[in-house]
């Protein structure tokens, strides 16, 4: 008789466990991800600096970048790059003389091409017009949108003799969603160098 009732209070202890795991497990239990998260950025204060070098332009740029030749065996003298070290990215700048009216249209042309090389990745493509006519400075401000290698790009020239080409680029998979907090930051940058870019 004892070993029927440790039998039955057996499968009945059994039975309760099988049916407490199955109501546990039943319901509307929905997963949703989180959403990816990102490192805190500390942004430092903003201070710039006159550049005043050897070459024919004159601009201000920030504290907490660096001024370094461009050391492509293909760059031409007055190539140079602003890294922004902390941010991991660098404005590549591209001066040429001006020699004729030809050189000076192909120059435009191939700044426009290589804005809209980014089309692939790109969801879209601003082009705005940049003029300071006391200064003879004019040009195009390229504003790319989306996943794109480079958000920001522009030339500026006096369209005599002069012209500079920049092209705004991160170390780092693009990744709009990441980048987009330092990529504004950079941008005021580089809205403070062309607005006080000057030619010597």
């Amino acid at each position: 008789m004892d070993a029927k009732r440790n039998i039955s209070m057996r499968c009945a202890a059994f039975l309760f466990i099988t049916l407490f795991c199955l109501a546990s497990c039943s319901g509307n239990h929905s997963y949703s991800p989180k959403p990816r998260g990102y490192y805190r950025i500390i942004f430092p204060k903003k201070e710039y600096q006159p550049y005043t070098g050897g070459c024919p332009i004159m601009f201000d740029y920030p504290k907490y970048a660096k001024i370094e030749p461009d050391r492509n065996p293909d760059a031409k003298p007055c190539w140079m790059n602003i890294q922004f070290t902390q941010f991991n990215g660098t404005l590549h700048l591209s001066y040429e003389p001006i020699r004729s009216k030809k050189e000076f249209d192909k120059l435009v042309e191939d700044a426009h091409k290589l804005s809209f090389k980014h089309t692939v990745k790109a969801t879209g493509i601003d082009a705005g017009v940049i003029s300071y006519p006391e200064q003879k400075v004019y040009g195009i401000y390229y504003t790319i949108d989306g996943n794109a290698a480079s958000s920001v790009q522009f030339f500026l020239t006096d369209s005599t003799k002069n012209y500079i080409r920049g092209a705004l680029y991160f170390n780092t998979e693009p990744r709009l969603d990441s980048i987009q907090p330092v990529l504004s930051f950079v941008k005021q940058d580089v809205n403070v160098m062309i607005k006080s870019f000057r030619w010597k």
